[in-house]
C-alpha cells in the first residue's frame, strides 16, 4: 500500500507533464508493474529540455514506442519528440553527416551503428552502463559485446543498449499432430535428428522449408546455417566467422552448411522433396503444418512467422513452438540466435544520458511488454506482464539463454550477407557441394578487401 501511495502521489505531481505527453497507457500504481522504477525517474528533472528520438518504428509500432516514451516524459518533464522512418538506415547517415543528428538513434542493425561509431558520430556510453547490461541482461556478456565497437581512437568502447529483441531459434509444430503420432518434443540436437528420421520412417514428412523471398531468396537458409554454427562450435568461432577473422570456407562453416543439408537436401525430410526447397516461398512454407493430413510436422523460423499462419490460428492450441535445441554432448549450453534494435546517443545531452538510465528501468520494458510484439532479455522485469502467453514463452527462452548472437548475415558486408551468402545457399540446396559454395563466398569477400 505504501508503494502504491508513493506512485499515486508521483502521478498527481506529474499530471501536468503526463497531460502534455498524452495519456499514459497504464496508470501508475495499478497492475503488477515495477512502479518503483517509474517513481525513481521523478528524481531526474529535465523540465524544458527537449529529447529527439529517431527510430525505425512506423505504422502500428509507432504508437507502441510513443506509449513508452510518454512515461519518460511524464516522469522527468522532458519534451520528447519521436520520429520514425522506413528509410532509417539512409536518413541517419544523412543527419549525422549534416550535423543534425537526433539525441537518440535506435538502430535496427548493430553493423550500421558500428559504421557511425568509426566515423566519430556516436557518443560512447560508460563502463557502468556496460557493467549494468552484463549484470542485468540474460547472456549479458553477449549483449555488451554486440554493443561494443572500436571508436575513432582505436580503442573499443560500449555504445549501445539493446531494446526490443526478436528470437529466431524456434521450431513450430501442431500439438495435435504430435499427439496423434506419439511424437515427443526433442530437447537436444541428437533427439531432433532422431525425430526427423522417425517421422520419415513412419512415411510422413518431417520438415517444411522454403527459401523463396523474391530478390532476397536464400536468406532463410542463412538462418539455418547460423543456428547450426552456434550448435556445433563455441560462440567465439561464430564471432570470428562473422567479422572475417576466419575464412568463410573454414571447415567449421562447411560443416554447418552440410548440417543444414542433412535436413534440406534429403527428399524424404522436406515437403515437396529437396527440389522444392529453393522455389517454395518462405511465407508459404509453414502452411503444410496446417493441412489435413499434415504435409510436414516441423518448421524452423523466427518469432514473426505467425503473421503467415492461417487466419484465426491460436498459438499454444492450434500451433506451438519449442526451442531449436543444441547438442548436449558439446556442452555449448543454450545458444539463442536473434536480432533486435540497439539504442545509442548520436547527439549528447543530459536528457540523452537520462534516457539511457530510463532504458535500464523495468518500466521502460514492461509498458511495451504488456501490449504486443516486444521481447526483452532484462532479468528484472515481471514476465507475467507479457501481453500474451506466446510472448511470455519466447521471453523465457530469451532469458534462459547462455549465449545470444545476432543474425550473422546482417553483420557481414551487404555484398556477402545479403548477396553471396543468399545465392550460395540456393546453389547448395540445388546440389553444389558445401565446400565449393563456401569457397565462392570466401572469394567474393576477399574481393571486397
Amino acid at each position: 500500500m505504501k508503494g502504491f501511495l508513493r506512485a499515486w502521489m508521483l502521478w498527481l505531481a506529474l499530471i501536468g507533464a503526463a497531460g502534455a505527453a498524452g495519456n499514459l497507457k497504464f496508470r501508475p500504481g495499478e497492475g503488477a508493474f515495477h512502479w518503483d522504477s517509474f517513481e525513481a525517474l521523478g528524481k531526474i528533472r529535465l523540465d524544458g529540455q527537449q529529447l529527439t528520438v529517431f527510430g525505425p518504428w512506423i505504422g502500428p509500432d509507432q504508437p507502441l514506442i510513443e506509449s513508452v516514451l510518454a512515461y519518460f516524459e511524464a516522469a522527468t518533464g522532458a519534451d520528447v519528440r519521436y520520429t520514425g522512418s522506413d528509410a532509417f538506415e539512409q536518413q541517419i547517415r544523412i543527419d549525422t553527416e549534416a550535423g543534425s543528428a537526433p539525441n537518440i538513434a535506435i538502430f535496427p542493425q548493430p553493423g550500421l551503428l558500428g559504421d557511425l561509431v568509426r566515423l566519430g558520430k556516436v557518443a560512447p556510453l560508460t563502463e557502468a552502463d556496460a557493467r549494468w547490461v552484463r549484470d542485468n541482461y540474460a547472456a549479458g556478456e553477449s549483449w555488451v559485446a554486440l554493443g561494443s565497437f572500436a571508436g575513432p581512437d582505436g580503442g573499443e568502447h560500449f555504445y549501445g543498449i539493446f531494446y526490443k529483441v526478436d528470437v529466431k531459434s524456434l521450431v513450430w509444430f501442431v500439438p495435435e499432430n504430435f499427439e496423434d503420432a506419439g511424437y515427443q518434443i526433442p530437447t537436444s540436437m541428437a533427439a531432433l535428428r532422431r525425430l526427423t528420421e522417425q517421422i520419415a520412417a513412419d512415411g510422413e514428412t518431417p520438415w517444411c522449408i522454403g527459401l523463396g523471398s523474391g530478390s532476397a531468396t536464400g536468406w532463410p537458409a542463412t538462418d539455418w546455417v547460423e543456428e547450426l554454427m552456434l550448435r556445433s562450435r563455441p560462440a567465439e568461432v561464430y564471432d570470428r566467422w562473422v567479422d572475417h577473422r576466419m575464412p568463410f570456407d573454414d571447415p567449421a562453416v562447411v560443416a554447418a552448411i552440410d548440417a543444414f543439408g542433412w535436413f534440406a537436401r534429403n527428399g524424404k525430410f522436406v515437403a515437396g522433396g529437396a527440389a522444392a526447397v529453393a522455389t517454395t516461398d518462405y511465407r508459404d512454407s509453414p502452411k503444410g503444418l496446417f493441412s489435413s493430413p499434415p504435409q510436414c510436422y516441423m518448421h524452423r523460423q523466427a518469432s514473426f512467422i505467425p503473421s503467415y499462419f492461417p487466419a484465426d490460428t491460436e498459438i499454444g492450441a492450434d500451433v506451438d513452438f519449442f526451442y531449436f535445441p543444441a547438442d548436449d554432448d558439446l556442452r555449448l549450453g543454450m545458444p539463442v540466435l536473434g536480432a533486435g534494435t540497439v539504442v545509442a546517443i548520436t547527439r549528447d545531452s543530459p536528457a540523452a544520458r537520462a534516457f539511457i538510465e530510463f532504458l535500464k528501468s523495468p518500466i521502460a520494458h514492461e509498458v511495451w511488454m504488456a501490449q504486443k510484439g516486444f521481447l526483452t532479455p532484462h532479468k528484472g522485469v515481471n514476465t507475467e506482464l507479457y501481453g500474451d502467453p506466446t510472448l511470455r514463452k519466447m521471453g523465457d527462452i530469451l532469458r534462459s539463454a547462455d549465449t545470444f548472437r545476432f543474425d550473422a548475415s546482417d553483420l557481414m558486408p551487404g555484398a556477402i550477407g545479403a548477396g553471396a551468402f543468399w545465392t550460395g545457399m540456393v546453389d547448395f540446396v540445388g546440389g553444389r557441394p558445401a565446400g565449393e559454395v563456401a569457397g565462392r563466398i570466401e572469394a567474393a569477400w576477399e574481393a571486397l578487401e
